[in-house]
């Protein structure tokens, strides 16, 4: 912080009277010769100073009352003239106390207060001076010395303290270039004008900063911050220490910081689980917040209640879908074509994200390659956040993969491309304007195991460009009450930056009906369902929910899912096409009558199935594949379902040469 103001002119004048004054007074105190007496025989007064030196100016800052002063300028003279140590065992007739004491101050200033060593008083609240008191010594004789950071401020050096520079960082916003959109300015202008409002309270209220979006966050902190002419330094709450202790004393060096210099704290709580308090027990952030002061900006997800002291909460939001456009445009330049309608339709990004993905790709990118590589940028950007929540499909299966009757067919292309549309209709055919929930689409896929709703999801991600994740209900649904929701909740805010399709296997599971409270267990279990119809009707992207058990679903959410697909048991036309299309083109196969072969009743994950292991059969035997190897493979999957077995089905012909 090199630019903060300095004191050096005044300070070192008014300092060194100052010094010049204690040592007059020591020496007469312990009843030196009259030459060693200096000349300066009355304390300097700084009132027609401007600015005011700096042992003053902290003197009012911290509150510190005349005498509280003396003891302060006491220890301070012990760093900076060596032979303060020589008056002080003097004074206290004592050669083995060098050191300034309570008991000395009380004996030589005039106006002594007893008060002055409580530790509700500013010398000990704010950790000004240090206290060396060794077993059962009295608290008045032990040695005293001043703080590193204080002596250095009265010395005109005003810098972050040493203590703190292992937690906190500097919060640098401007190596990223952006200007706030309009719709973030907004929030900056609440914040100022709220703040305003409360800077006659002895405390500035917390300004909780709520939403998923931590980057847009640290700006608008910055933001503010600039307004009101302070430094940002981020600290992360996990580093907060724990023993209570020890956290007292983090907030209380804060809280003197925040006095001494123009700063502000960004408390990152984004990823902190809202653990339950016990009474007469608070957690560490909340014990902070209430020790602590200054002007403190608190990052959460989800609002958080009970912090000890007032707040002012602004949900922060990326920008408008416009506003996103308009960087785009501007980051891509003469380049940008149908790009920026596009990124911004699918992927819903902070204008940091924008700059960057663009400055990259336009760096290391030919022109004609531009589009392919930010789609692929932007879908990459939300891998890291998804990858640990979710799995991520390998997508294969295309279209023509994909074998259903022509109504369900028709129902997945309309899926696909209401994805595609959604910016020209919610923008620019204003539907945004009159919807505030809903602009996401839900689909259920209803149907027998193996009927090809996985299949279906990986042809829509495919076609559509997208990444498709699958939900594992296991790393979700969590025994202990309130974990299934913060398992989802970072599940949904990780997929809103776009380029997921979020796919809900086996979605009995976690939709299922809500039941009749009887106890604590039912009543948590129904919050469960709640939540997720909130926050399935919010998404704004593609959610496909897949189950054999449809009747099991709540009705809440079908009335929310925009397409239902009924995944039918395929007939003898859909399964001869599936027979047809199963084996790869390099597979050798001989004389396999696809005709016979529709007419086994098999779905088209098990007509999968018997094809690699009839390819392993022709493999092992060092055959082309056959019916005859194809059968077998049919009787295998028939016994593994626990299905009847028909002899004559399984018939292979004499003129082959081979029994089955």
């Amino acid at each position: 912080m090199s630019n903060l103001d300095s004191w050096m002119p005044n300070n070192e004048e008014y300092l060194a009277n100052a010094l010049a004054w204690l040592r007059w007074r020591l020496r007469k105190f312990a009843q030196l010769p009259d030459t060693e007496i200096a000349d300066v025989t009355e304390k300097p007064t700084a009132e027609e100073m401007n600015p005011l030196p700096a042992l003053l100016l902290l003197s009012q800052k911290l509150g510190l009352s005349d005498f509280e002063q003396e003891i302060l300028l006491l220890c301070v003279a012990m760093e900076l003239d060596p032979g303060m140590a020589r008056l002080c065992a003097k004074a206290q007739d004592n050669a083995h106390q060098p050191y300034p004491t309570f008991a000395l101050a009380l004996s030589l200033f005039d106006e002594p207060t007893w008060d002055a060593l409580s530790w509700e008083r500013p010398l000990r609240y704010w950790r000004l001076i240090e206290i060396y008191q060794l077993g059962v010594q009295p608290l008045t004789s032990s040695g005293l010395r001043v703080d590193e950071r204080i002596l250095n401020y009265i010395k005109g050096l005003n810098s972050l303290s040493d203590r703190l520079a292992s937690l906190v960082i500097p919060l640098e916003t401007e190596e990223w270039d952006v200007k706030l959109p309009p719709s973030q300015n907004a929030v900056v202008e609440t914040i100022i004008q709220q703040l305003r409002q409360t800077q006659r309270e002895q405390r500035l209220p917390v300004i909780q900063l709520v939403g998923a979006d931590s980057l847009s966050k640290q700006l608008i902190a910055q933001q503010v911050a600039a307004q009101l002419d302070r430094y940002v330094y981020r600290l992360s709450v996990e580093l907060l220490p724990t023993q209570a202790g020890e956290l007292e004393t983090v907030a209380r060096l804060w809280h003197r910081e925040s006095l001494l210099l123009p700063l502000a704290l960004y408390l990152d709580a984004q990823e902190l689980d809202d653990k339950p308090t016990t009474e007469g027990q608070a957690l560490p952030l909340h014990r902070f917040l209430t020790r602590s002061g200054g002007l403190i900006f608190l990052s959460t997800r989800e609002i958080r209640q009970n912090l000890g002291q007032s707040t002012i909460v602004v949900d922060v939001e990326k920008p408008t879908p416009t506003e996103q456009k308009a960087t785009w445009s501007k980051a891509l330049g003469i380049v940008a074509d149908i790009s920026p309608r596009l990124l911004t339709g699918q992927f819903n990004l902070n204008l940091v994200t924008i700059e960057q993905i663009a400055q990259q790709v336009l760096a290391e990118t030919p022109n004609l390659e531009i589009p392919n590589r930010l789609w692929s940028a932007c879908l990459g950007n939300a891998r890291p956040q998804l990858d640990t929540l979710a799995q991520r499909l390998d997508l294969k299966a295309t279209w023509d993969d994909i074998v259903l009757a022509p109504e369900e067919t028709n129902l997945l292309h309309q899926i696909a491309d209401q994805i595609r549309q959604r910016s020209q209709v919610y923008q620019n055919w204003g539907f945004d304007k009159r919807m505030n929930r809903g602009m996401g689409i839900s689909a259920l896929f209803a149907g027998e195991s193996g009927t090809g709703k996985t299949m279906a999801a990986e042809v829509i991600a495919n076609d559509l460009q997208l990444n498709l994740y699958r939900i594992d209900l296991s790393a979700v649904v969590n025994k202990y009450i309130g974990e299934t929701e913060k398992n989802l909740r970072r599940l949904f805010d990780a997929a809103e930056n776009g380029g997921a399709i979020l796919f809900f296997d086996e979605a009995d599971a976690l939709f299922g009906k809500r039941s009749e409270v009887r106890d604590s267990h039912d009543r948590h279990a129904n919050i469960e369902v709640n939540y997720l119809l909130q926050r399935l009707e919010a998404y704004r992207g593609l959610a496909i929910l897949a189950t054999n058990l449809k009747s099991s679903l709540d009705h809440a959410f079908m009335r929310r899912l925009r397409f239902i697909v009924n995944f039918s048991f395929p007939g003898i036309a859909e399964r001869q096409v599936m027979w047809e299309k199963v084996f790869p083109p390099e597979t050798p196969t001989e004389d396999l009558d696809f005709r016979r072969l529709a007419r086994l009743n098999l779905t088209g994950a098990s007509i999968q199935n018997v094809a690699l292991n009839a390819a392993f059969l022709a493999a092992q035997a060092g055959t082309p594949v056959t019916i005859a190897l194809v059968l077998a493979a049919v009787r295998t999957e028939f016994r593994k379902l626990d299905r009847p077995v028909n002899e004559a089905d399984f018939r292979v012909s004499v003129l082959t040469g081979v029994t089955v």
